[in-house]
């Protein structure tokens, strides 16, 4: 009698029963926060933190969600969303904002307008982007990545010349939205940000069961009866929209994903996306609540977590380089 199905149901338990400790610690974490060290005045205290933990859950849940999948399309556990160049867009687009309006206009610029703005000008690049690249049914992802990857240095080189001519006191404005911010969000933007993610999520649980045979490679999802390209495209835009409803929502994360992401494999034990995608969005709870709390009562926000955060990232990449475990 074959033991295989039995094995196979005692890893999903254990895998299950990681997910709830994962669970209960993220639970915890989220407690700890918003509960501790509350001062007298909590009405007003609480709101705010609620906000905050708000924006920390959505950013952990589009990042996570959309680096998984972004390497499940690639085939490569060093990729991420970011490769497209919505952080050197990001970045270009604040540089000309200040430079064209200056700090003082957009410290008093309507926020969803900016939001709306920046969501849309994102979308928007990486929909053309994938029009040129997969226009006259070809699906080279490798030219897509390419292709990304120059327009990413592009902008970064746009933005260094346009910085160039901007006055030193509105530059130091400047720099202060290069960094992800989770301490100034407005609730609108949180809600407008979460309904991005919860329709995103409901169109892609009509695919949820094509996602690993997507982990098979190309020829073998074809042969399997899957819409390679059409899927393809389909994460591609899914992911585009959450980074960029995130990235306008808090600013630029460049390696939280690959954090997230590699951990939740190592945890998991495979790419299966029932558990890759649950584990990654956990662990981005964990990492991004428990850095701003850790932030806020040891470090007295000395630093901002962004920083903290892709340095980290940027150990596991080198870490996975080394290793020579990029690809699957």
């Amino acid at each position: 009698m074959s033991t295989k199905p039995l094995e196979r149901e005692l890893r999903q338990r254990s895998i299950r029963m990681r997910i709830g400790v994962l669970t209960v610690v993220a639970l915890l974490v989220v407690g700890l926060y918003l509960f501790s060290h509350l001062p007298r005045a909590w009405e007003l205290v609480l709101p705010m933190r609620l906000t905050t933990v708000g924006a920390l859950i959505v950013v952990a849940y589009a990042i996570g969600i959309s680096t998984v999948m972004f390497q499940t399309v690639t085939a490569n556990r060093i990729l991420t969303p970011a490769l497209m160049g919505f952080d050197s867009l990001y970045i270009l687009i604040q540089t000309v904002l200040v430079f064209v309006f200056g700090a003082a206009a957009m410290v008093s610029y309507s926020v969803v307008i900016k939001y709306l703005s920046e969501t849309i000008i994102l979308v928007g690049f990486t929909l053309v982007l994938y029009w040129l690249v997969f226009r006259k049914g070809r699906s080279s992802i490798h030219i897509l990545l390419l292709v990304g990857i120059v327009f990413g240095v592009f902008f970064r080189s746009v933005s260094n010349l346009v910085q160039r001519l901007i006055e030193p006191a509105e530059f130091a404005v400047l720099q202060d939205m290069f960094f992800a911010s989770f301490t100034r969000i407005d609730p609108v933007l949180l809600a407008a940000t979460a309904a991005m993610c919860v329709l995103v999520t409901a169109v892609g649980a009509k695919y949820w069961h094509t996602f690993d045979v997507l982990l098979l490679g190309r020829d073998t999802a074809v042969s399997l009866g899957v819409n390679y390209q059409r899927m393809v495209i389909g994460i591609f835009i899914a992911t585009s929209v959450l980074v960029a409803a995130s990235t306008a929502l808090v600013g630029p994360i460049t390696f939280f994903g690959l954090l997230v992401a590699n951990l939740a494999y190592l945890i998991a034990g495979n790419h299966l996306h029932r558990n890759t995608l649950p584990i990654a969005v956990l662990l981005g709870v964990i990492t991004l609540v428990g850095g701003q709390w850790l932030l806020a009562r040891v470090f007295s926000q000395g630093t901002t977590l962004s920083i903290i955060i892709e340095f980290a990232g940027g150990i596991v990449l080198i870490y996975l380089l080394l290793r020579g475990r990029a690809v699957r």
